[in-house]
């Protein structure tokens, strides 16, 4: 049986998780946990009480983003439009990259393929995208030779460009040029 935190635990894990969310979102994935802890108003140990490690942290803050990304697609097949389900659902999943550094870094990496509850969406993300994919090919807009790898390197590359670019908008022209090489002439 969980144990009930007391009210203040409570707010200290809500604190930490909404500094780690925000931390990571600017500094990426190696982000000091001291300044996580700083910024959740308490002390390290308070932070690896409720945290024993970065990877726990890791886990919990990006467990949600990860639900999101697979609700994304999700959305994306129910879209009448194939190519525009799938144009939208890649904008979307650049967006999130380029506004959350630690996802876009999470999002490119196997590092923490050993949690279970993570590996489980990551693969449930990309089997969802590979769906939005194929379902633009079958109706004739997408490049049949756009493969499942092909969409991996285009979100490394965005989160390149979204983390080195002086421009925090230049993924997006990254992406509609990127894009508009992808659609076929019906597209």
């Amino acid at each position: 049986m969980a144990t009930r935190l007391r009210a203040d635990a409570r707010r200290n894990r809500a604190a930490l998780l909404a500094a780690a969310r925000e931390v990571f979102a600017e500094q990426g994935l190696d982000a000091s946990l001291d300044e996580i802890a700083r910024r959740a108003g308490v002390g390290n140990a308070t932070l690896y009480r409720r945290f024993p490690s970065r990877r726990h942290l890791i886990a919990e803050v990006f467990a949600s983003h990860m639900t999101a990304a697979v609700h994304l697609a999700e959305q994306a097949l129910e879209h009448p439009d194939p190519w525009a389900a799938f144009v939208g659902y890649l904008t979307r999943v650049c967006e999130l990259q380029a506004t959350d550094r630690g996802l876009a870094e999470l999002l490119v990496t196997t590092a923490f393929d050993d949690d279970e509850r993570l590996a489980g969406l990551r693969i449930a993300a990309q089997r969802r995208a590979v769906d939005v994919l194929l379902r633009a090919q079958r109706a004739g807009r997408l490049r049949s030779d756009f493969t499942r790898d092909d969409l991996g390197l285009l979100m490394m590359a965005n989160a390149g460009v979204a983390q080195h670019s002086a421009d925090p908008h230049a993924w997006r022209r990254q992406l509609t040029l990127v894009i508009g090489g992808l659609g076929t002439r019906s597209a």
